[in-house]
């Protein structure tokens, strides 16, 4: 029904079946034990989340429900989002860095901590973060051809190209400073400000979708900014 039956992953030894546990989705085992609690109990208050402690002292068998409970995988995943950001930043990174490791990804610790800080309220498990940032790592070489048809324009390659030689000249860099410079000149320039911008992400991540375009650029480096601005110039192509 959407939610683990098995707490850990199990075989059927007959038919060779796997069931995926909990832990194998990347749920944290406080969580569940917070979940599990709240199913056919409540403590009478509008708290949800608690410690074990918390837990041991409020619990009583007078408060359970003599309903039958019902699993709400939405809710199991709001919990595990809760633990997900109590937990401390390296620990996190941590377990990213493993994820990183598998798919042949090396990367500066300091490096991965900043990009799990930027993304880790967009998440729900550890192991969903390189959906989400998969491009902090890695350049795009794909281009989501409905953005593609929406915001590439013909006239877009010089725009863009207008803009890698601003964020270029700016020394040392200041996203904030970037961001002022990019929309004078999308103003003088008298440009449709989504069309532009959404263009620029589209070359720095695939797709139209990310934190703040101009954190990323800080986080990318102007020259891997302006490496992607022209790989993407290069492979996408509009008709006039």
């Amino acid at each position: 029904m959407g939610f683990p039956v098995f707490p850990l992953q199990w075989t059927d030894p007959k038919t060779g079946d796997t069931a995926i546990g909990y832990r194998e989705q990347g749920y944290l085992p406080q969580a569940v034990i917070n979940f599990l609690a709240l199913l056919g109990w409540n403590p009478g208050t509008e708290q949800e989340i608690f410690s074990l402690d918390e837990l041991v002292q409020a619990f009583s068998l007078e408060r359970v429900s003599k309903s039958g409970a019902k699993f709400d995988f939405e809710k199991a995943k709001w919990f595990n989002h809760k633990y997900l950001q109590a937990m401390p930043l390296e620990t996190v990174s941590d377990e990213f860095a493993k994820i990183l490791r598998s798919k042949n990804i090396e990367a500066p610790r300091e490096y991965i901590q900043k990009v799990v800080a930027l993304m880790l309220e967009r998440v729900n498990f550890v192991n969903e973060l390189w959906e989400q940032c998969a491009f902090f790592f890695l350049a795009p070489t794909e281009y989501d051809p409905q953005a593609v048809k929406k915001r590439w324009k013909p006239n877009t390659e010089q725009h863009l190209q207008a803009i890698a030689g601003i964020l270029n000249n700016i020394q040392p860099f200041d996203k904030q400073k970037a961001h002022d410079l990019t929309m004078q000149y999308i103003a003088d320039k008298e440009l449709n400000t989504g069309q532009i911008m959404n263009s620029l992400r589209l070359s720095l991540v695939g797709q139209t979708k990310g934190p703040d375009l101009f954190e990323i650029i800080d986080m990318l480096g102007v020259q891997e900014t302006v490496q992607r601005i022209q790989r993407a110039i290069d492979n996408i192509h509009v008709e006039e």
